[in-house]
């Protein structure tokens, strides 16, 4: 893409018109800067990624096929700098983003959403973005994103993270109504867990737990869904992150009957550590061991950049009580079904059903199970969640714990399930 001296002209007054705007407030909340993009959608790669240290000042270097429009933004509780982009395919290698240097503690990177990819930095210390720029290449086509952090006080970082948690809460406002329900068949939404620049668990192998648990889920869904009794709903169908408040809105939004998340875990050291569990939401987890897979599990947002935004819970409407326990006392039905179909085809964990605050599983008003199929330290389980064999059973396995579920109200609408 060639750019006329004028244009390029144009470019630089603006980028120094957005610095100057920055030093004379002290701080901003988001900043941005692009070149238009051909109307040609191709894709976009990042080849290269460089992290340079002057003193006070970090750059953070992404080599790109073609330039786009970055935005930027900052987060507390950690210290963290968002920066968005349109898709991008990220080709470095697998250490890329583990090594300390400057101001930049670490970064991950990935899909974030249908179209759109995020780097997350974690900071070592307060800083903010002092100058951002996006200068292409004529000549290759090529195009090189360069962002500059400068140390910065407490204050200042917090007025600019406060400013865009409230223009985040603003942009993601809740979406009024959802898809109207066609038909009376019972709805379930399957959800497989983490995603995009969340990797979720990960084995000494390098498989990751959201690839693990969207092959299952996939496979689950067209179970179900051929079957014809359901409809079925998938709050990600490709690699793509989804928050937790989203995916648990995905399943008011569709009315849902029954919500099905899919996990796999992993421990540190404890290969030893093998079997499927089987969780429903609680105020007080059944055991200290749940209590601290429910925190890591509902630090996922977080990972991603992302402000947990507070998914209502509070019972104080005795209707919207008296409905939570009625939902619960579904989900506890459904995971011992669950359970019980599971013990002639899989290893269960030694306390198979047990309870969390899952922040995934708060909807007081659909009845929700989190299964976590094994564990990714283990080679035997891992062995398993790999084998297409063993995931066709357990998909046979939860299906028919599915008909069970629904066998009395399939009865009256004149649908038989199928049970052995």
């Amino acid at each position: 893409m060639r750019i006329k001296p004028l244009i390029r002209l144009i470019c630089v007054g603006l980028c120094a018109a957005l610095l100057a705007t920055f030093v004379a407030s002290g701080v901003g909340s988001a900043w941005a800067v692009g070149i238009a993009e051909s109307k040609v959608v191709t894709p976009v790669i990042a080849a290269d990624v460089s992290v340079e240290v002057d003193g006070p000042r970090t750059r953070f270097k992404v080599a790109l096929s073609k330039a786009v429009t970055a935005q930027a933004s900052l987060m507390e509780k950690p210290d963290r700098l968002i920066i968005d982009l349109p898709e991008v395919a990220f080709h470095l290698p697998p250490e890329a983003g583990q090594q300390k240097a400057g101001l930049i503690a670490s970064y991950r990177y990935g899909l974030f959403a249908p179209g759109r990819s995020r780097v997350v930095m974690e900071l070592t210390q307060p800083a903010t973005v002092s100058g951002m720029t996006v200068e292409p290449n004529a000549i290759a086509g090529t195009a090189l994103l360069t962002i500059e952090l400068t140390r910065s006080e407490r204050d200042a970082f917090h007025r600019a993270a406060v400013a865009t948690a409230a223009k985040a809460a603003e942009a993601s406002a809740v979406e009024a109504g959802a898809e109207a329900r066609q038909d009376s068949r019972p709805v379930i939404v399957i959800d497989p867990g983490h995603g995009g620049i969340d990797p979720g668990a990960n084995s000494t192998s390098g498989v990751f737990e959201k690839d693990l648990v969207l092959a299952f889920a996939q496979k689950l869904q067209k179970t179900l869904a051929a079957s014809g009794r359901y409809k079925v709903v998938m709050t990600r169908d490709k690699d793509v992150f989804i928050s937790l408040g989203d995916r648990v809105r995905v399943a008011r939004g569709a009315q849902a009957d029954l919500f099905i998340s899919i996990h796999a875990d992993s421990i540190s050291g404890g290969q030893e550590v093998r079997g499927l569990t089987v969780y429903t939401g609680a105020e007080r987890a059944s055991d200290a061991d749940s209590a601290r897979l429910a925190d890591r599990e509902n630090e996922a947002d977080a990972v991603a950049g992302v402000e947990a935004d507070d998914i209502p819970d509070d019972v104080t409407d005795i209707l919207v009580d008296l409905t939570l326990r009625e939902t619960r006392s579904f989900s506890h039905e459904f995971a011992t079904r669950l359970v019980g179909e599971f013990d002639s085809v899989a290893r269960l964990n030694k306390n198979p059903h047990r309870q969390a605050r899952f922040r995934v599983l708060r909807a007081h008003d659909v009845p929700s199970v989190l299964v976590e199929l094994g564990y990714l330290s283990s080679k035997r389980d891992l062995d398993l969640l790999m084998s297409e064999e063993w995931r066709g059973k357990m998909v046979a396995a939860m299906s028919v714990a599915v008909d069970r579920f629904f066998a009395t109200r399939l009865a009256r609408q004149g649908t038989a399930a199928v049970l052995p």
